[in-house]
């Protein structure tokens, strides 16, 4: 008893192998959160420095130009001309370390050196410096050399945002303004140094910011000054040489500190490397937001120094782990083996092996009374598993048996159904059937003996109109063809067929003259591309049905006249040679919902108008000559019914 207490007062030390983890992750998170924050704090520092740097250059400017312009000498040469002014502003202009400087009377700053707030401020009597953006136009006034040296061909940059420029040709500008008030002249002292290219401004920030840095700051700590985000200044490097002037800063920077004008303070990927960044928008006289200064230093020397602690960390765990482990592991060994066996067992068990049992633990303590009792209820387990077994064995089979029943009714209820939604479909067709052709019957014999009375009547004097009485009796003959057709529709089994060799294109002839009245009622216009076709083998009456049938709903599509157009043309389908009629309207078309129903019996688009058996006799009729009838919509508007028949076989 005493000794599985100690046993597990030991094993309770155990847990410390994953507090301690747990702890020292803790712990080095906190860590690596308080070691970040200092170098955003450090990066701020920088950018701080950088903006004073660059406030004081501004100021520094503005004081010297100033003085300049409250000078004896200055008077001197104000008093003597123009010329004298500006031999006297050319040499005083390299010792200010200016790119241009030049004295604006009062009278002259209507034209463009008057649009600059910094030179409205100066000619109300205060002095006034900030960072002007210059076109490439203002600089060409300056000088032409300082226009060509604003140009700063833009290099793709990856992240950037996209734009459609190819150069930079503006000028960022250290713009100073001083009054210039002096008995008998008035006026504004303008100079300004020009920033773009200014490696000396940029190394000199980057030397004030950086000093402590290895190798001159120029690979631990960088600076750059953006025109919006395009770098102008810089002494980051593209190559080992090639400083980055022409990339562009990410679009994430520039949404952030441009349009948003906020300071960005976070990790950034500088052209081809991160780096720990501050971004800070800079403002022109006028107050828009028209470029950045950045500084910022290589992450990668202090990721490298986590990193060295980090495994130092773990390294000292892992030793600590490998010293305390195997003495773990020996005194606990007397309990972890007859856990394992029970853990096994239960393994087995959960795999379906019911048989499997602890067995002899070689332990007598609780442990060892604990696998005895497993054993015990796994043979309850067993006994009672087999009885469930037997239970679920006759469940299923009558779960089957009844499932078959089920299926089979519901298959029989299904077939019956159908045959009698078929039946009743029958039913109406055959008394649709029987009507029609009584109806039709009565006055086509009407017809055919008025015609046959007139040949009588007239005797020799009908040869005049014989061909009209013939096409009478044509006529009636088709329509006893059409009302047997309607008979065969509803017991097809019961008619025998009258194919022939048909020229398809004689059939149109002939269907076209039938409809004339029909065409030249509705103003239709009847376009034909009636090419070689081979001879189909089909009912003659039964095609020229077809053909009308499909003319006569064209023509109703067209109530306000159209183009009828009719296409014959030698076609294979699947391999087997035939002839293709396309009959198209320039109508308003099928409802796409509605293509896939047009052939149905009893079907229409024309309620009140139709009986809805045309399309549908039509599909029957090409169907039994072993053809294909299809509907479409043209792209340019309208339908169109393709007929396929395959080509005679001799």
């Amino acid at each position: 008893m005493k000794s599985v207490r100690l046993r597990l007062l030991l094993l309770a030390l155990v847990p410390l192998s994953v507090l301690m983890p747990l702890m020292l992750i803790l712990a080095m998170t906190r860590w690596n959160a308080d070691y970040d924050a200092v170098l955003i704090a450090k990066v701020d520092s920088d950018l701080r420095i950088a903006e004073q740097y660059l406030g004081h250059l501004q100021t520094g400017s503005a004081n010297s130009l100033l003085s300049l312009a409250q000078s004896t000498a200055f008077e001197t040469a104000l008093k003597e001309g123009p010329e004298a002014v500006s031999r006297f502003l050319s040499d005083r202009r390299p010792q200010m370390q200016l790119d241009f400087l030049e004295y604006l009377p009062l009278t002259a700053l209507s034209g463009a050196q008057g649009k600059w707030p910094v030179v409205q401020t100066a000619a109300r009597g205060r002095l006034a410096s900030e960072i002007d953006i210059f076109s490439a136009a203002d600089l060409a006034l300056l000088s032409p050399a300082l226009q060509e040296r604003a140009i700063i061909p833009l290099i793709e940059t990856e992240a950037a945002a996209p734009t459609t420029r190819r150069i930079e040709d503006r000028g960022m500008v250290v713009h100073t303004a001083a009054p210039v008030i002096m008995p008998g002249h008035n006026g504004v002292l303008r100079g300004g140094l020009l920033l773009n290219r200014n490696l000396d401004f940029i190394d000199r920030l980057n030397a004030l910011v950086y000093l402590g840095d290895k190798d001159g700051g120029n690979r631990q700590g960088t600076a750059t000054l953006f025109l919006e985000d395009t770098r102008v200044s810089t002494n980051v490097r593209l190559f080992e040489e090639v400083r980055a002037l022409g990339t562009r800063v990410s679009a994430a920077v520039r949404t952030l500190v441009l349009e948003e004008g906020r300071t960005w303070l976070d990790r950034a990927f500088v052209v081809n490397d991160w780096y720990i960044s501050g971004y800070l928008p800079l403002t022109d006289s006028f107050g828009a937001r028209v470029g950045m200064l950045y500084v910022g230093f290589l992450e990668a020397p202090y990721n490298a120094a986590k990193s060295e602690a980090y495994w130092t960390i773990v390294g000292v765990f892992l030793l600590v782990l490998a010293i305390s482990a195997p003495l773990f592991l020996k005194l606990a060994k007397g309990i972890f083996a007859p856990l394992e066996r029970m853990t096994d067992t239960m393994k087995q068990v959960e795999r379906g092996d019911l048989a499997a049992r602890n067995g002899d633990v070689g332990s007598r303590n609780e442990i060892g009374q604990v696998a005895s009792h497993l054993d015990t209820l796994l043979d309850q387990i067993q006994e009672r598993d087999q009885k469930l077994r037997d239970w679920a064995e006759e469940l299923n089979a009558r779960v089957d048996q009844r499932t078959s029943e089920l299926k089979a009714a519901n298959r029989k209820l299904e077939e019956t159904y159908k045959q009698l939604v078929l039946n009743e479909k029958l039913a109406s067709i055959g008394e649709i059937t029987a009507g029609v052709a009584h109806e039709i019957n009565n006055p086509v014999a009407v017809i055919q003996g008025n015609v046959d009375v007139m040949r009588m009547t007239l005797g020799p004097a009908a040869d005049e109109v014989q061909t009209e009485l013939g096409l009478i009796d044509n006529q009636v003959m088709r329509i006893g063809a059409i009302v047997g057709k309607l008979l065969q529709f509803a017991r097809p089994s019961e008619f025998g067929t009258f194919e022939e060799s048909v020229d398809i294109a004689n059939v149109i002839t002939d269907c076209l003259v039938l409809v004339d009245h029909l065409i030249a009622k509705h103003d239709i216009t009847v376009t034909g591309d009636l090419g070689a076709a081979p001879l189909v083998r089909i009912d003659p009456g039964e095609l020229q049905q077809v053909i009308i049938n499909l003319i006569i709903n064209a023509v109703h599509a067209m109530k306000d006249g159209g183009t009828l157009t009719l296409s014959l043309a030698a076609q294979d389908r699947d391999g087997a040679p035939g002839a293709c009629l396309t009959v198209s309207d320039s109508g308003t078309g099928i409802d796409e919902a509605h293509i896939a129903e047009v052939f149905n019996p009893f079907f229409t688009t024309k309620p009140g108008e139709g009986t809805g058996l045309g399309l549908s006799i039509s599909q029957t009729l090409i169907q039994h000559a072993g053809g294909i009838i299809t509907a479409r919509n043209r792209p340019e508007g309208g339908a169109a019914f393709s007929i396929w028949l395959p080509e005679r076989r001799d």
